[in-house]
C-alpha cells in the first residue's frame, strides 16, 4: 500500500498542478462568472425549446421547431438513453468551463507521454506546451467547444494504441476503449477523422518497424485487440453514430439531388461539401511561420495596436476624434494572410518549435518518423486550395474528406505531434544514447536553423513580403492609400517585435540546453527553466486572445438574449406558426423565442437549405405562407416591430390539386409561382398520378395539440381530400396515423408533408418515434455490459498475475 501510495504521488501532484493551472488561467470561473462565447450563444439559441420540453416533461425530444423550420436534435446535445460513456465525460469534466477542458487538455497528454515512458516531470512539461497551445486556448474563447473536447481526447487515444504496442495489451485495450468511446462522446467527427488519420500513420510506422523486427505475429495481435477496441468504443456511442449517420445523409454534409443552383447554373456534383466552401479557410503558404512567430502575419483580423500606432494616427488625419481613433486602433486589421477571418495566430511556440527541430537530429527510429510524417500531412493539407493537387486528391479520392470544411484546423494534428518530439529531445538530450560531441553538434544546427530563419526575416523582411491583406483594396477605397500605408507600417512593426521575441526565446532555449551539455545546470533544474520559458511564451500570447475580459456574469451566459417589443408582441400568441426575423439580430435569437425560419447551424437538413437559397432569401410569399409565417420581425429607422402575414396558410389545409413531377428541379422551381393555399407538388412516388379534389367551403383540418415531436389534428371534410401540412418532412422518423392507424405520408412542395385523408371526421397524429435511437441505445446498453465484464476479467487478471 505505502509503495503505491509513493509511486503514484508524483502523478497525483501533477493531476493537483493541472487542476490549479486551469482554474488560475480561467481565474473569473471562481467568481462564479462564465465564458461569453459567440457560438456558444447561437447553439443556446437553438437548443432552447428542447431544454424547455425537457424541463417541463422530464422527457427528451429529438426534433426541434425553433430553426430552419424544424430538424432533428441529434447535432444539438441530445440525450440518449444508456449513454454511460457520456457520464463518465462528465465526471471527468468536473471543473468549470472552460477550465475543464484545459484540464482535459493536460491530462489527455500528460497520458500520451507516460504511455511513451516519459519521466513525469517532461510529462508535466509537455501537457503544458499542448494546454496552451495557442490555437487550443483560442477555440475556448470562441465557443468551439464540441472541437476543443475531441481534441483533448485525441493524445489519450494514442496512448492506449501505443501501450497495446508495447504488449501491455490488458492496459492498452481497456484505455484506447474508453478513450475512443470518450472521443466520439465529443460529437465532433471533423477532429475524430483527423486523429484517424494521424493513426493511420502511426500504424505504418509500427508496421513497417514490426517487418523489419520480424514481429509481425505481434503487430496483428495487436491490430485485433485495437479492432475490437474500437468496436466497443463505437457501440458505447452507438446512438449519436446511428441517428448522425442517419441524418448526415438528409443534411448539407450529404448529396444534394439538384443539379442546378439558383440562378439555373448548372450545379457542380458532389458527394458532400463543395470544394470551395471546403476550402474557404485555407492556410497559407507563407503563413506557416506563424507557428513559430505569433504575429508574423499581423495576428488576428482585429488587433489592439494603441495610441503609439501609425493606424492612430492614421484615423486622426482622417479627422476622427482622439477617442474614435484610439477606438479605431484597438481593433485594427492586422491579418494579412489568405483566410477571410482569424481571430488569432495557430501559435505553437518558439520554444517548443525549437524543441522539436532539436529532436530532428536527437530522435530516432518509429517514433520521430510518424511524428514528422504526421506533421508535415497536417500541414500540407491545412493550405487547401494552396496546394490544390493535394486537396483535390483527398476530396475525391479519401473517403469522406469532403464532409468536412476549414481545411486548416487539421493543424490540430501538428499541434500535437509538435510538443510530443520537443519533449522526445530532451529526453534524448538527458539520456546517453548520443555523446556530448553529437548533442553539441545537433545544438550547432538547431540554433543555426531556428535562429537563422529568424534572423533572415528580420533583414530581408522587406524583400520578401509586401504586407498587404485580401481587404486592402476596399480600405484604399474608403480612405485612401496612405491609410493602408500606415496600417502596413504597424504590421512590419508587430513582425519585427515578434520576430526579436521569438529569437531571444531560441537563444535562451539554446543556452538552456548548452549549459546542460556543460554541466552546469541538472536536469531538474532544465525542466523547470524549459516550463518557465513555455509558459511565458505561450501564455502571454493566449492572454492577448483570450483573458478575464472575456467573462461576464453568468445570467448573461445562461439567458443571452432579451426580447424585444416585437418579440413580446409575438409571445403573446399562443398557436404554432414560424417567425421570420429579418433584422440584423444574432442568428440564434430568433430561435430562442420563436419557430424560426433561420438558425445557426453548420449541417440544417439539405433540403430546406435549398429552399432558402431558391426562394426564403428572395422572399417568395408563396413559399412564406406555405411554411405558415405568420410574423415577419422588421426593422424601421431603428424600430423593430412585428408584421402580421394574414396570408400565411395556417397549420393545414386541404389543396384542389396534387400534381406530380418529374424530378427534384420541377419540383423546386415549381414553387416559383405555385398557388400553395390550393395546388401542391411532389414527385416522390412512381405511382404518384396527378389528382384533383373538390373542397368545399365546409372542408377544414385542424390543429388540435403540438409539441416539438407531437403533433395532432382533426379533420372535416365530405369528400375524399388531400391534405398539406406547414410541417417539415423527415421520413426517418416521424410517422403519421390516422384515427390511430399507421397510415404513409409525403414529401410535397419539396419540403412539407402530405397525405390523402378520406371524408368524413378524422384525427391525424404526427409523432416522431425515430427507429435509430431505440436501435442505438440497444446496442450501447449491450456494449456497456460487455465492456464492464471485460474490465472486471482485466482487473482480475493483473491482480492475479501481481499476486502470483
Amino acid at each position: 500500500m505505502s509503495f503505491s501510495f509513493k509511486r503514484f504521488l508524483p502523478h497525483i501532484l501533477v493531476l493537483i498542478g493541472f487542476v490549479v493551472l486551469s482554474l488560475a488561467y480561467f481565474s473569473p470561473v471562481l467568481q462564479g462568472k462564465k465564458i461569453f462565447q459567440s457560438d456558444i450563444m447561437h447553439y443556446i439559441g437553438m437548443a432552447q425549446q428542447q431544454k424547455e420540453f425537457a424541463k417541463a416533461t422530464g422527457e427528451e425530444t429529438y426534433w426541434t421547431n425553433s430553426a430552419f423550420g424544424g430538424m432533428p436534435t441529434y447535432q444539438l446535445g441530445a440525450k440518449y438513453p444508456h449513454n454511460y460513456i457520456k457520464k463518465l465525460d462528465l465526471t471527468l469534466r468536473f471543473l468549470p468551463r472552460p477550465a475543464d477542458y484545459l484540464f482535459l487538455y493536460f491530462i489527455g497528454f500528460y497520458i500520451l507521454l507516460l504511455s511513451l515512458k516519459v519521466d513525469f516531470k517532461l510529462a508535466a512539461l509537455g501537457a503544458l506546451a499542448f494546454g496552451f497551445s495557442t490555437y487550443l486556448i483560442i477555440i475556448l474563447g470562441v465557443g468551439h467547444n464540441s472541437k476543443a473536447h475531441a481534441i483533448a481526447y485525441m493524445p489519450m487515444v494514442l496512448a492506449g494504441i501505443i501501450l497495446t504496442f508495447r504488449k501491455k495489451y490488458i492496459l492498452g485495450f481497456l484505455l484506447t476503449t474508453v478513450a475512443l468511446g470518450l472521443e466520439i462522446v465529443a460529437n465532433h467527427f471533423q477532429m475524430t477523422y483527423y486523429l484517424l488519420l494521424l493513426v493511420i500513420i502511426l500504424g505504418i510506422a509500427y508496421l513497417i518497424d514490426a517487418y523489419r523486427k520480424k514481429l509481425l505475429s505481434h503487430f496483428f495481435k495487436s491490430v485485433g485487440l485495437l479492432v475490437v477496441a474500437a468496436i466497443i468504443a463505437v457501440g458505447l456511442n452507438a446512438t449519436n453514430i446511428m441517428a448522425t449517420q442517419e441524418y448526415v445523409k438528409e443534411s448539407t454534409r450529404g448529396k444534394s439531388e439538384l443539379t442546378i443552383n439558383p440562378d439555373g447554373s448548372p450545379k457542380e456534383a458532389s458527394s458532400g461539401l463543395s470544394k470551395e466552401y471546403i476550402t474557404e479557410y485555407s492556410y497559407g503558404l507563407a503563413e506557416t511561420f506563424n507557428l513559430y512567430i505569433p504575429k508574423f502575419m499581423g495576428g488576428g483580423n482585429s488587433e489592439d495596436v494603441g495610441k503609439d500606432s501609425e493606424t492612430y494616427k492614421a484615423y486622426l488625419n482622417l479627422g476622427a476624434s482622439p477617442i474614435d481613433a484610439l477606438e479605431a486602433s484597438r481593433n485594427a486589421p492586422m491579418y494579412w494572410g489568405d483566410q477571410p477571418i482569424v481571430e488569432a495566430p495557430a501559435y505553437v511556440g518558439a520554444v517548443i518549435i525549437f524543441l522539436f527541430v532539436l529532436g530532428l537530429f536527437l530522435v530516432k527510429g518509429r517514433l520521430k518518423w510518424w511524428l514528422v510524417a504526421g506533421t508535415i500531412l497536417s500541414l500540407l493539407l491545412s493550405y487547401g486550395k494552396n496546394l490544390g493537387f493535394l486537396t483535390d486528391f483527398f476530396i475525391d479520392y479519401v473517403p469522406l474528406y469532403n464532409k468536412f470544411r476549414a481545411v486548416s484546423s487539421i493543424q490540430v494534428i501538428l499541434e500535437l505531434c509538435i510538443p510530443v518530439l520537443g519533449i522526445f529531445a530532451l529526453v534524448r538530450l538527458f539520456n546517453d544514447f548520443q555523446n556530448e560531441e553529437y548533442k553539441l553538434k545537433a545544438l550547432k544546427y538547431t540554433v543555426a536553423i531556428t535562429a537563422g530563419l529568424a534572423l533572415v526575416f528580420l533583414l530581408f523582411k522587406s524583400v520578401l513580403f509586401d504586407f498587404e491583406g485580401l481587404r486592402d483594396d476596399q480600405y484604399i477605397e474608403a480612405y485612401g492609400r496612405e491609410f493602408i500605408n500606415s496600417i502596413i507600417e504597424d504590421r512590419k512593426a508587430l513582425f519585427t517585435t515578434d520576430t526579436i521575441r521569438t529569437l531571444i526565446l531560441v537563444l535562451l532555449s539554446a543556452g538552456t540546453v548548452f549549459l546542460f551539455l556543460k554541466k552546469k545546470l541538472s536536469e531538474t533544474l532544465v525542466v523547470v527553466v524549459f516550463a518557465a520559458l513555455v509558459l511565458f511564451d505561450l501564455v502571454s500570447v493566449d492572454r492577448q486572445y483570450v483573458n478575464n475580459d472575456n467573462f461576464v456574469s453568468a445570467l448573461s451566459v445562461d439567458k443571452p438574449y432579451q426580447a424585444n417589443a416585437a418579440d413580446k408582441e409575438i409571445l403573446k400568441d399562443k398557436g404554432h406558426f414560424r417567425v421570420l426575423d429579418m433584422t440584423s439580430s444574432p442568428p440564434g435569437k430568433a430561435s430562442y423565442f420563436h419557430n424560426s425560419l433561420f438558425g445557426y447551424h453548420a449541417a440544417k437538413l439539405g433540403r430546406y437549405n435549398e429552399l432558402m437559397e431558391f426562394h426564403i432569401y428572395k422572399n417568395n410569399m408563396n413559399v412564406l405562407n406555405m411554411l405558415n409565417t405568420k410574423y415577419i420581425i422588421a426593422e424601421d429607422q431603428g424600430q423593430v416591430f412585428p408584421y402580421t402575414n394574414t396570408e400565411a396558410n395556417g397549420n393545414a389545409w386541404f389543396v384542389s390539386k396534387l400534381r406530380k413531377v418529374k424530378n427534384p428541379e420541377e419540383e423546386i422551381m415549381a414553387l416559383d409561382s405555385l398557388d400553395t393555399k390550393t395546388e401542391a407538388v411532389s414527385r416522390m412516388y412512381r405511382d404518384l398520378k396527378n389528382q384533383t379534389f373538390n373542397v368545399d367551403s365546409t372542408a377544414s383540418i385542424q390543429l388540435k395539440e403540438f409539441k416539438p415531436n407531437y403533433l395532432k389534428y382533426e379533420s372535416n371534410n365530405s369528400n375524399d381530400g388531400f391534405a398539406v401540412f406547414s410541417e417539415i418532412y423527415y421520413g426517418n422518423g416521424w410517422n403519421a396515423y390516422l384515427d390511430g392507424e399507421l397510415t404513409q405520408h409525403i414529401c410535397v412542395n419539396y419540403v412539407l408533408r402530405g397525405m390523402p385523408i378520406p371524408k368524413g371526421n378524422h384525427t391525424i397524429e404526427f409523432k416522431f418515434e425515430p427507429k435509430v435511437v431505440e436501435t442505438g441505445s440497444k446496442i450501447a446498453l449491450a456494449s456497456s455490459a460487455v465492456f464492464g465484464i471485460l474490465l472486471l476479467l482485466g482487473i482480475l487478471y493483473t491482480f492475479k498475475k501481481k499476486t502470483d
